[in-house]
């Protein structure tokens, strides 16, 4: 691949995604693209970039964009922010809203759906207390064929063993030969949306908690402040954000706060106390 090719994607992949590819990826960028040139009828990445240029292609910009994300995910990964969630944050997240009976989750950058999932099998375990309640699980992503995916609520035996305790995989799911089905009423309670975290988030409404966990280190500094600035307009005072254990927004935006409830857990600087401080 030529340096122009090379500029040419990265700051593609940089307006579209956010995503930083340094010139020490170029093996990334080759092995990752090549399918998709070979996909849309060309030899190699340098006549994909080409067809972009000439004919403005978005279905080869879109997919494009799609090869380089990263869709790594696992139920309860890390599962911390997940105990942390269900033993301190949902008991002081109903009180608060016992008035209402009402609350929203947002998943950002779901990939295939186990995190949105992982939550919504927690949610399932206080079903009783959540009788007359309201209850949303919104989860994003910027890929298409990612979310059909994660709609569907099909694994496979090697995703089902990463992360998910045995007695979860027996009640939420039905064997299909060598893959597991997800049970409709778990599926039923998160509803995907394709969603780009550098677009304007005002039109997905406001959130109680936000999960946005491991995306961030893909983005520099500048793009991090512009994603964590407008997560704050969305998370209401007293809400709780979730980041990657290895993210942090010290330096990067005063919008938030870490919290001593957990790693990688934080709230609005100018808010109330978090839900999470006082559990």
């Amino acid at each position: 691949m030529g340096p122009k090719y090379f500029d040419y994607l990265q700051s593609m992949l940089k307006e579209r995604s956010g995503l930083v590819v340094t010139p020490d990826k170029v093996y990334l960028l080759e092995t990752r693209l090549l399918p998709v040139a070979h996909r849309h009828g060309y030899k190699g990445i340098d006549e994909l970039v080409d067809a972009i240029k000439l004919r403005h292609d978005e279905s080869i910009a879109v997919d494009i964009a799609e090869a380089m994300n990263t869709h790594e995910s696992l139920f309860f990964r890390d599962s911390s922010p997940f105990d942390l969630f269900k033993q301190a944050i949902l008991p002081q997240l109903l009180k608060r809203r016992a008035d209402k009976k009402s609350f929203r989750i947002w998943c950002a950058a779901c990939s295939t759906g186990q995190e949105p999932y992982s939550l919504a099998m927690v949610l399932d375990e206080v079903s009783a207390k959540l009788q007359g309640w309201r209850t949303e699980i919104i989860a994003t992503d910027i890929s298409h064929s990612v979310l059909d995916r994660a709609a569907q609520g099909v694994y496979s035996q090697f995703e089902v063993q990463r992360g998910l305790p045995v007695q979860m995989l027996v009640k939420h799911f039905t064997q299909q030969d060598d893959h597991w089905q997800l049970n409709t009423n778990i599926r039923d309670r998160v509803n995907f949306r394709h969603f780009n975290l550098l677009g304007p988030m005002r039109g997905l409404g406001k959130f109680d908690i936000i999960f946005c966990r491991n995306v961030l280190i893909y983005f520099d500094v500048a793009t991090k402040t512009k994603v964590l600035d407008q997560v704050s307009t969305v998370l209401n005072p007293d809400g709780v954000l979730f980041l990657g254990s290895a993210e942090s927004t010290i330096g990067i935006t005063d919008k938030f706060w870490p919290v001593e409830a957990g790693r990688g857990v934080y709230k609005h600087t100018d808010g109330p106390a978090s839900i999470a401080e006082n559990a």
